[in-house]
């Protein structure tokens, strides 16, 4: 009797074993690995240029844009300074004379 208890448990145990290797599926080809890697060194490649250029062309349309507003400054002189380079509303000569 003890016989035959070691043998259904040696068969449930071969069933198990058996449904359990039926689960496991063979190893991927090596090349799938290498194949995935240069996609997404590709992708990362591709995203970094992206950056680059978006920021090159941030930086071009910020100086530009710099410029233009530079250019439209008005010709005549401001309210502060005259052209000769002296300060305006300010006189340099002496005040008159008070009755104090």
């Amino acid at each position: 009797m003890n016989n035959t208890g070691a043998d259904r448990t040696e068969q449930e145990l071969r069933e198990a074993l058996a449904a359990l290797a039926d689960g496991v599926q063979a190893a991927p080809d090596p090349d799938v690995y290498r194949t995935a890697r240069g996609e997404w060194r590709r992708r990362e490649r591709r995203r970094r240029l992206v950056l680059a250029v978006l920021i090159a062309v941030v930086f071009t349309l910020a100086t530009l844009l710099g410029l233009w507003v530079l250019n439209q400054a008005p010709e005549k002189p401001g309210v502060i300074f005259s052209g000769n380079g002296t300060v305006v509303g300010m006189s340099t000569e002496a005040p008159p004379a008070g009755d104090d």
